[in-house]
């Protein structure tokens, strides 16, 4: 007989599986340890299979836990969907919104339209996260985020739906005082001896600059390494290395580089997951969004 699963048990079973702990689990779901250990065991009673391994204090997921994770996201994400289309009905805007939005977009880009979104919305619950790029991506992908303001992906997954908002017009710079600072027609080459001061590599704003510099047979000659690009600003403007920065960031204590390169653009935009049904509060940020666009 095909067991009946209930999404609750399902729900306790993707939150213990992600935060790889009862406790954790139990206190997002706001149950008791104990509640969430009685529905992993239904769960597991259920389909007559061990989901989880307990050794000591670490639990992992079992083969048969592996297996059934990506389909529980499946099922409540689905439910989710189901419940957010029938919400849709009305033209009413309230209720929860899960949103995440880069550090650099957060500081630069976001506050304004969050204000008047905020003021115009009052019964939209606003569950914003601050994530790198590819860290939201990933939440987009897995279904935990409705949508996302990022860097977006020089190579989208299908599943991902992009719409580019902004351009960030990149370039080199280097402290007031660096020995390129006073040259009138600085090369890569001569750059790249000395120390570059970039995010780390996996992010995208780093393999748009090793792809330009590989396009010369060079390797970025690494030196400090954060995702914050207004930290990567004072650690250049005080003399520690060069980076590529949005003009928009860029300040009197530093002095651009007349690289003679084709220029680095930067896309920023939101990205949702295209089989995901928007709910009413994330389709007029999305409108508010467009019409504060620049591209």
């Amino acid at each position: 007989m095909t067991p009946q699963l209930d999404s609750a048990s399902l729900q306790a079973f993707v939150q213990v599986a992600e935060s790889g702990s009862f406790s954790v689990a139990a206190a997002k779901l706001f149950l008791t340890q104990s509640a969430i250990s009685k529905r992993i065991a239904h769960l597991e009673a259920q389909v007559d299979c061990r989901l989880f391994d307990r050794i000591g204090r670490q639990i992992s997921l079992t083969e048969a836990g592996r297996t059934l994770l990506p389909q529980a996201r499946q099922i409540l994400h689905a439910l989710e969907d189901a419940a957010r289309s029938l919400q849709n009905l009305s033209d009413e805007v309230s209720g929860r919104l899960s949103l995440a939005a880069s550090h650099h977009i957060s500081l630069h880009r976001l506050p304004p339209i969050l204000r008047r979104y905020a003021q115009r919305f009052p019964n939209v619950e606003l569950d914003l996260r601050f994530d790198e790029s590819e860290v939201a991506y990933e939440r987009i992908l897995r279904g935990d985020l409705e949508l996302a303001l990022i860097t977006l992906a020089p190579e989208s997954d299908p599943r991902v739906q992009s719409e580019t908002l902004w351009i960030d017009a990149l370039q080199y710079v280097v402290a007031n005082d660096h020995p390129l600072a006073r040259d009138p027609a600085p090369d890569l080459k001569q750059l790249n001896r000395y120390p570059a001061l970039l995010p780390a590599p996996n992010t995208f704003t780093h393999q748009l600059v090793r792809e330009q510099l590989s396009a010369l047979g060079l390797q970025p000659n690494l030196g400090l390494s954060t995702n914050y690009l207004d930290t990567i600003r004072m650690m250049v403007r005080i003399g520690l290395g060069w980076s590529l920065l949005p003009e928009t960031m860029i300040d009197e204590g530093l002095t651009r580089l007349p690289i003679a390169r084709e220029p680095i653009q930067r896309p920023l935009g939101v990205i949702c997951h295209r089989d995901r049904t928007l709910s009413n509060p994330a389709r007029e940020l999305m409108r508010m969004l467009r019409e504060q666009a620049t591209v």
